[in-house]
């Protein structure tokens, strides 16, 4: 068993854990499942440092095992499709907000996010949180770069959707003060 220098674990854990963090939760909902995945990225890695042979992009080649790692584990538990999100339980991508509007908008911003497919959820956190190209997103979620660019068209036509009677809203209130 060939293992990584603890160092370069270090270093690889330090430079990429809190971003796999965010996107594992954002496609599982759950923070031990989270945990669970992200340990199991890491540990997979130690124990074989072929794993990181040839590899360009590290948080491209990560983010592609942590996702499919995610992909098996809801497909070992059949909750692909059960997968509802109570948003008082979740980690919101977003900081905390001083103005009530804004973080009303946030929640709400939550609440569409998680109402997605599992697909274009992961497309569009990598996109608006992850700062990816397609191109990226494409190699870590092993799908053509078309079809993650048509992932995040179909995720931000269903949230603009879901958002636009909070945006009238909170303009109209705008408008009146």
């Amino acid at each position: 068993m060939n293992m990584p220098g603890d160092s370069e674990l270090e270093r690889l854990y330090d430079a990429h854990a809190s971003a796999l963090y965010a996107f594992l939760l954002n496609l599982t909902r759950d923070e031990a499942d989270t945990r669970d995945l992200l340990q199991e990225v890491f540990v997979k890695i130690a124990r074989d440092e072929s794993w990181l042979r040839g590899v360009r992009e590290e948080r491209a080649f990560l983010i592609r095992l942590a996702h499919n790692a995610a992909i098996d584990l809801m497909r070992r538990r059949g909750t692909r499709e059960r997968v509802k999100v109570n948003l008082v339980e979740i980690v919101s991508p977003f900081a905390p907000a001083s103005d009530p509007d804004e973080e009303m908008f946030r929640n709400e911003l939550a609440a569409a996010l998680a109402e997605l497919p599992e697909e274009q959820r992961a497309v569009a956190h990598l996109k608006l949180w992850g700062g990816l190209t397609f191109e990226a997103i494409a190699a870590a979620l092993e799908i053509p770069p078309n079809t993650a660019a048509s992932r995040y068209r179909y995720a931000l036509d269903k949230m603009r959707e879901r958002l636009r009677p909070l945006y009238e809203e909170l303009k109209r209130a705008g408008e009146r003060q």
